[in-house]
């Protein structure tokens, strides 16, 4: 998998130097340019996540020792990993366009609007079709849904948390799509979890080399130290994100001046 995060690397890279130079000439076709590479970055960052994690779900050909025995290059693209980056993809186009619609307005207000529609269609056509191919193709993961049947409520509250989503868009509620957007996100990463536990990466050569929590685990020191920095570093960052959505808080004026 050092293709696809190099290739995540290198596109953040792209995008913060997008950033940094774009408003560095006055030229038309130099910002164009830039804002160009900033596109095309943040949508690479987004569809590869998604690529990383369909592959995670899907399994790799881990063999003795967790050595890697597949392809070298771009054998990370199979068509399960591409559906999981699309879908990916056009979640966090929906919630990115949520968060917007909050805070401009006028024309390009109008504007994401229309792209958000564009989005949730997207997304929901694409989780469709990765949920489908995910129950006939990988049934195993189903396998702690089964053992335990109250995770199943992971699943159904996942479903309204997106269907809910539409419902207050249409009537221009926000915030409050925002937050089932981001509840969204919380309750599919869940999802995620239940299915893999214990496991974090799947041997598609044979089960006994899977690396789960037990055989991947740090010593009880390091893990100590780890929950410590965890603990003490959450709310540190929580409260700095709510600082600073509180003072950039409300709608963006745009004008000859504006970025």
């Amino acid at each position: 998998m050092y293709v696809p995060f190099m290739l995540f690397l290198a596109f953040n890279i792209l995008r913060a130097a997008a950033i940094k130079f774009r408003s560095t000439e006055e030229m038309l076709w130099w910002r164009k340019m830039w804002d160009i590479v900033y596109s095309i970055s943040s949508i690479m960052i987004a569809f590869l996540l998604g690529v990383v994690l369909g592959n995670i779900l899907q399994g790799f050909p881990l063999g003795e020792n967790f050595s890697y025995k597949g392809g070298v290059f771009f054998s990370f693209l199979s068509p399960y990993a591409i559906m999981t980056g699309f879908t990916t993809l056009a979640l966090f186009m929906t919630q990115g366009a949520i968060y917007l619609l909050l805070k401009t307005e006028g024309r390009l207000h109008a504007r994401l609007t229309f792209l958000l529609r564009r989005a949730m269609i997207f997304f929901i056509i694409t989780f469709g079709i990765m949920t489908l191919y995910t129950l006939v193709f990988i049934p195993e993961v189903t396998a702690n849904f089964r053992a335990n049947p109250i995770f199943f409520t992971v699943p159904v509250l996942s479903f309204l948390a997106v269907a809910n989503v539409p419902r207050l868009v249409s009537k221009k509620r926000y915030m409050q799509a925002l937050i089932f957007s981001s509840i969204t996100m919380m309750f599919l990463l869940m999802l995620v979890a239940i299915q893999l536990y214990p496991t974090l990466l799947i041997s598609t050569i044979d089960p006994k080399y899977n690396v789960t929590i037990y055989n991947a685990a740090s010593s009880q020191k390091s893990l100590g130290i780890m929950l410590t920095i965890v603990v003490i570093g959450t709310p540190m960052l929580a409260g700095y994100f709510i600082f600073l959505y509180k003072t950039f808080n409300g709608k963006v004026k745009l004008d000859d001046t504006s970025y």
